[in-house]
């Protein structure tokens, strides 16, 4: 299914960034899970036998089957993620969108708690050397730098973090092993009757799937960061950090089913299957690790970002390619919210035993969507339809199963990530709509009639000459066709007199990354069309880009760019370039149903404190003109006046 064969190949260093990057979220559950299942309650065996049972089978259906072995293989041109996904099906169906949105929404807000739940486990481990450690300060801390350093990209961060987290997953497993060989008893754990019996037949049991489901929460974000390490490295590295997790996972249930019977009174599982005198170090590594941690989602919503731009989902905000390897880049404006979320999460819970109860509810439906989308995009690649159904019925069980025992959790905290999915939700939702309703009611001319005026005007010496070359920045994605507006620019607004007038039009592609472009000379000489055909990852830089399409037209002698001016043309000397931006705003003519009016204001407000223009399409500013032209999208009723003569 996968499209890029080169995705499957493995490097040492592609696995060690893989290491790096990804596995922060899923590989430092280990520090909170069986704490969240046991919670308040006594340990029993049959809990502790049937909770690894159902993490252990949690991380092979979810996270290996459905992600590493499935869903890893629907790459859009080697990006992955919920949008990159929706990409590749969009066209199948309109109310695709709907998945598509709830599922960008719940995981950028999933991005927000993950940091501070998984640093907050780590560092309130001190407490047991250190009991009346302030733990806050030091977590705003680390979380504060973690951000700090995205500036430098993941392949630096990557680099960084992978030996780290080699030593923490070396460590979850000789920890686990430890405590297997004292107590083989807990292998029993690999059988499914236990997960059974625990949900089907104990008191509660269901339930504590919520506390489980925290096992597989970074599975979602394996799938984001597909663009960056590559299909093959992340699969070959799933095995060895699958094995490290559930080494850990039952080395913690055996030390849990020696102490079965007591409760667990603020203990961590985790640490107390630590010996003495390797608690400050094992701290320690939890602690970097759990920084790590962070990076798999930050990562992630760079990435779904960057694919929300390109979809006209997200207002167009600055994007920082660190490095020209693909796949890499920081997005400022994100990373600071994201800093100011978890900064938030952490005033407001205070403790990760109390952030638990927030975790969870919002990557569940980002999962449930990604099911939903996955199986439309099965369908469209001729999958066998009982194979497809099967797909649909055992995940959205599975799936539906988490969702149910999570909505407990929406009392005790899980609101929080629901009202940011909604905030960040209601962001899409206004951008979407505006796009459709100006792309509805713009008005388009057809180019061919105004080319015998615009010879004129550029051959009317009565009118000052504006530029050489005046180039206008076009929505038209049909070549023949121009915006009424950009009409009234050139003839109307000021008469703009040009040797040669450029209409240029950016067309983003479902895959990532296309760097087409097509030209259409409709008067030699005079008036031409450019196309650009750019992938949804692809940076627009136009300026950059014009320039090596005149190169080429001027290799290939089909335009001269040679100054008109008599003194200037003799010696050769280039002609100016000119780009002409048209922004809009909402007229005050307008008369709008409510919500379509209101929809347009909460836009405008948006755009105006987001990227502009010219900036977005990486124009010169020197070579610029900005004109702000009316965006009447329905005109006010007729005025009716009366001439009253004295």
């Amino acid at each position: 299914m996968g499209s890029h064969k080169h995705l499957d190949k493995a490097s040492a260093a592609g696995l060690l960034v893989a290491l790096g990057i990804i596995y922060g979220d899923i590989g430092t559950s280990p520090l909170y899970v069986m704490q969240a299942v046991i919670g308040t309650n006594k340990i029993t065996n049959d809990v502790v036998y049937g909770a690894v049972s159902c993490i252990f089978w949690t991380l092979t259906l979810q996270t290996t089957i459905k992600y590493v072995i499935l869903i890893l293989r629907a790459d859009n041109k080697g990006e992955g993620g919920i949008l990159a996904l929706f990409a590749l099906v969009r066209r199948r169906a309109a109310w695709l969108t709907v998945p598509a949105i709830i599922g960008a929404c719940t995981l950028l807000a999933d991005g927000i708690i993950t940091p501070p739940i998984s640093v907050s486990s780590a560092v309130e481990g001190l407490r047991i050397l250190y009991p009346d450690i302030q733990t806050i300060p030091i977590v705003i801390g680390i979380l504060t730098l973690l951000f700090i350093i995205q500036v430098f990209g993941t392949t630096i961060v990557g680099r960084a973090f992978g030996p780290v987290m080699m030593i923490w997953f070396l460590m979850l497993a000789v920890l686990g092993i430890a405590q297997v060989i004292d107590h083989p008893e807990i292998m029993k754990s690999l059988s499914p009757v236990y997960a059974y019996k625990l949900l089907a037949t104990h008191p509660g049991g269901f339930w504590m799937l919520g506390a489980v489901f925290l096992c597989t929460t970074g599975a979602e974000a394996l799938y984001s960061d597909l663009g960056h390490c590559g299909r093959g490295n992340i699969r070959i590295s799933w095995i060895f950090v699958k094995t490290c997790l559930i080494l850990n996972y039952f080395g913690q249930g055996a030390w849990l089913i020696v102490h079965s019977g007591d409760l667990l009174n603020g203990r961590k599982p985790f640490y107390e299957i630590m010996p003495d005198w390797w608690l400050l170090p094992g701290i320690g590594i939890a602690t970097t690790a759990a920084v790590i941690a962070s990076q798999a989602l930050i990562s992630g919503s760079f990435t779904l970002i960057s694919e929300a731009i390109r979809l006209n989902f997200w207002p167009k905000v600055r994007l920082v390619y660190p490095s020209d390897q693909k796949g890499q880049l920081y997005v400022p404006s994100v990373n600071w919210l994201l800093w100011a979320g978890c900064i938030g999460i952490v005033l407001y819970f205070k403790e990760s035993s109390h952030m638990e109860a927030a975790y969870g509810l919002a990557i569940t439906l980002t999962m449930i969507m990604t099911t939903i989308l996955m199986s439309v995009y099965l369908y469209v690649k001729r999958v066998a339809k009982w194979m497809v159904a099967v797909f649909v019925i055992v995940y959205l069980a599975i799936e539906g199963s988490f969702l149910a025992a999570n909505l407990l959790k929406f009392t005790h905290g899980g609101w929080v990530s629901l009202v940011l999915a909604s905030v960040i939700g209601l962001v899409i939702t206004v951008w979407l709509r505006a796009y459709y309703i100006k792309l509805r009611l713009t008005e388009f001319e057809k180019l061919e009639k105004y080319i015998g005026p615009l010879k004129e005007l550029s051959n009317d010496i009565s009118i000052p000459k504006y530029s050489t070359h005046l180039i206008f920045m076009s929505n038209a994605s049909d070549e023949s066709e121009i915006e009424s507006k950009i009409i009234y620019s050139i003839f109307y607004k000021r008469p703009k007199r040009a040797d040669i007038y450029w209409f240029v039009h950016v067309e983003t592609t479902d895959e990532p990354y296309t760097m087409d472009y097509h030209v259409n000379i409709l008067a030699e000489d005079d008036v031409i069309k450019v196309t650009f055909r750019l992938g949804f990852r692809i940076e627009q830089r136009i300026n950059l880009f014009f320039r090596k399409v005149v190169e080429d037209m001027v290799l290939n002698k089909e335009v001269d760019i040679t100054s008109r001016y008599e003194s200037l043309n003799r010696q050769n000397i280039t002609g100016d370039f000119r780009f002409i931006v048209l922004e809009r705003y909402l007229s005050l003519e307008n008369n709008l149903p409510f919500m379509e009016e209101l929809i347009m204001k909460v836009y405008f407000g948006i755009k105006s404190i987001t990227t502009s223009e010219d900036k977005w399409f990486g124009l010169d500013s020197s070579s610029v003109k900005v004109e702000k032209v009316p965006l009447v999208l329905t005109p006010g009723e007729k005025i009716r006046m009366k001439r009253v003569y004295s």
